[in-house]
């Protein structure tokens, strides 16, 4: 996976700002006549001048390509759209919405999901690594049986979501909101919960001890260890 992160590196990451005078906003991802990403300058989602076109743009091309290298679709909403086995690298998904999305082993490397946007959504057997979703908001969301590792879930907020069965080795999970939220059976070896405010959250059958929830390296109690929630 290295090899092909190394030969992909040209196209990732390209953020180019909108054509407007002073909007900060990121571009969107631009198309050529044959339907294939390029690196031209664009407009954001606020100043685009045909949305409804764009979004139909996108959505063809995840649903024509199983990889997807450098896509750049910040403020989108996605909707009923089938994820399966599809791989995203270096994608930028700040602020959007995911409703409906009923996805497996959807991969997602190096990309930004930051103040995004999760209702009724579940992506079992996923893999993620090196993927931001700091800020974002999980509501009745599964990541089951997923390996989600060196992930940053920094400021979330989960509200009767699941991690259960999943690898989250080296993820933080610093100051976020844990609501109803499972996280049974999971490798917590080295995740970060420091200032999490948690309530009725299960680790039932998860290693807490090789975690940290607070800044001096304490792991849960034993009452917490054998339900997890404070």
């Amino acid at each position: 996976m290295i090899h092909l992160l190394t030969i992909k590196c040209k196209c990732m990451f390209t953020e180019n700002p909108c054509l407007v005078r002073h909007c900060r906003n990121v571009a969107l991802s631009t198309f050529d006549a044959d339907g294939n990403l390029t690196e031209e300058k664009n407009y954001c989602l606020d100043h685009i001048p045909n949305p409804g076109k764009f979004k139909q743009d996108i959505y063809n091309y995840i649903i024509n390509h199983e990889k997807i290298v450098g896509l750049c679709a910040s403020g989108l909403i996605f909707q009923n759209i089938d994820f399966t086995n599809k791989q995203f690298y270096g994608c930028n998904f700040h602020h959007c919405t995911f409703m409906n999305i009923h996805s497996e082993n959807v991969v997602t490397h190096m990309c930004i999901f930051d103040f995004a946007v999760f209702n009724d959504c579940s992506f079992i057997k996923s893999r993620s690594m090196f993927t931001s979703f700091s800020g974002s908001t999980f509501s009745h969301t599964l990541f089951t049986s997923s390996d989600m590792i060196q992930d940053n879930f920094n400021g979330i907020k989960a509200y009767q979501s699941s991690f259960d069965d999943s690898d989250l080795f080296n993820s933080r999970f610093i100051m976020a909101t844990l609501v109803d939220t499972s996280m049974q059976n999971c490798n917590l070896k080295h995740a970060l919960f420091y200032d999490s405010h948690r309530t009725n959250v299960s680790f039932k059958t998860s290693n807490t001890r090789e975690a940290l929830f607070n800044l001096k390296g304490s792991a849960l109690s034993l009452g917490e260890n054998q339900e997890g929630s404070e």
